[in-house]
């Protein structure tokens, strides 16, 4: 298997107490031109994200210090840009739910197809580069003003901290503020088409989006039922 990454050797940090899994994913991941990092529990993924700034970082829910959950809104405080791909044996829609919480940008499920892994990885890295060349670098909208080269959102002057799939979600909404954009519009612009989800994954995007920014009166996202969603 070859699906060499179109971006100059990214960095990821691959994060997992199983060291078949580790050496598994190392192995392949090199071979498809990434630089690969690896951690065995929580602390060693906080210290290495610190020094090394991933591009992107692969992380076990289940470690033996701490939940990846907990993992996540650390490496959030040292960088809220840094992108996290999940890897998990739970696939309730509550843990999804938390894994979005703590700033996860994509789950997939153990057992896992390492290509589903590796296309997975490639299209949060397509997102967070896109951001960096983004159509518009500041954008407001109301009391929210969002900085995509400085990757910030404020409302009403305070920091809200977005995972990069979120930044991206908010992002399309913001060019598009006062028009209803359907499900499939957001799931090409903010995952790709080739990306194969239904509209589930919007809805739960969504709901966590709503909690954090519009946190305050008066809320900014709406749903146009049976049609989809719009900033007004």
């Amino acid at each position: 298997m070859n699906l060499r990454v179109t971006s100059t050797n990214p960095n990821v940090l691959v994060v997992d107490d199983e060291p078949n899994v580790l050496d598994m994913l190392s192995s392949v991941l090199r071979m498809n031109g990434f630089e690969v990092r690896v951690a065995a529990t929580g602390a060693e993924a906080v210290a290495s994200a610190a020094e090394c700034r991933p591009d992107i970082v692969v992380l076990d829910v289940m470690l033996p210090d701490s939940d990846g959950y907990s993992v996540a809104r650390r490496l959030r405080q040292q960088s809220d840009s840094i992108p996290v791909l999940f890897l998990t044996a739970r696939d309730a829609v509550e843990d999804r739910i938390e894994g979005l919480r703590a700033g996860g940008d994509d789950y997939v499920c153990k057992p896992f197809s390492l290509e589903e892994v590796i296309l997975r990885m490639q299209a949060i890295l397509r997102r967070t580069q896109d951001d960096g060349h983004a159509d518009s670098d500041l954008l407001r909208y109301a009391d929210l003003e969002l900085d995509a080269d400085a990757h910030v959102v404020t409302r009403a002057g305070e920091q809200i901290w977005l995972s990069a799939t979120e930044f991206r979600l908010l992002h399309y909404l913001m060019l598009n503020a006062e028009r209803v954009v359907s499900k499939q519009q957001i799931i090409d612009r903010v995952w790709g088409a080739e990306d194969g989800r239904d509209g589930r994954v919007v809805e739960t995007f969504m709901s966590q989006l709503r909690r954090k920014v519009d946190m305050r009166d008066p809320a900014l996202i709406h749903t146009i039922r049976s049609v989809g969603y719009t900033l007004r």
